[in-house]
């Protein structure tokens, strides 16, 4: 069955790095579109960064373009976001998801927190 696992969160300060890890099973992941969702206390969960199956095009919410990217290896069936100049604004539950044979699936979630 298709699962999707997160992992790389943590506490960071702010203008740190992070980068983080979502392991597929189940499914090809370069055959399917990925994305990565936030979100924040209070806060509805948001779209941060899209990586399409066929061609690997990339889209960024605006808020992290420039800083954000996403990617995958497909050896590994994984997608990554890296996270630069991290910002308290940025912490929040980060998610893995992915819409394979109409349904949709998404990870556990990973915390990050952005602090000094």
């Amino acid at each position: 069955q298709v699962q999707l696992v997160e992992s790389g969160g943590g506490l960071v300060q702010p203008g740190g790095s992070l980068r983080l890890s979502c392991a597929a099973s189940g499914f090809t992941l370069s055959s399917y579109s990925m994305n990565w969702y936030r979100q924040a206390p209070g806060k509805e969960r948001a779209l941060v960064a899209r990586i399409t199956g066929a061609g690997g095009s990339t889209t960024y919410a605006n808020s992290v373009k420039g800083r954000f990217t996403i990617s995958r290896d497909n050896a590994k069936n994984t997608v990554y976001l890296q996270m630069n100049s991290l910002k308290p604004e940025d912490t929040a539950v980060y998610y893995c998801n992915a819409y394979v044979a109409r349904l949709d699936y998404w990870g556990q979630g990973t915390q990050v927190t952005v602090s000094s």
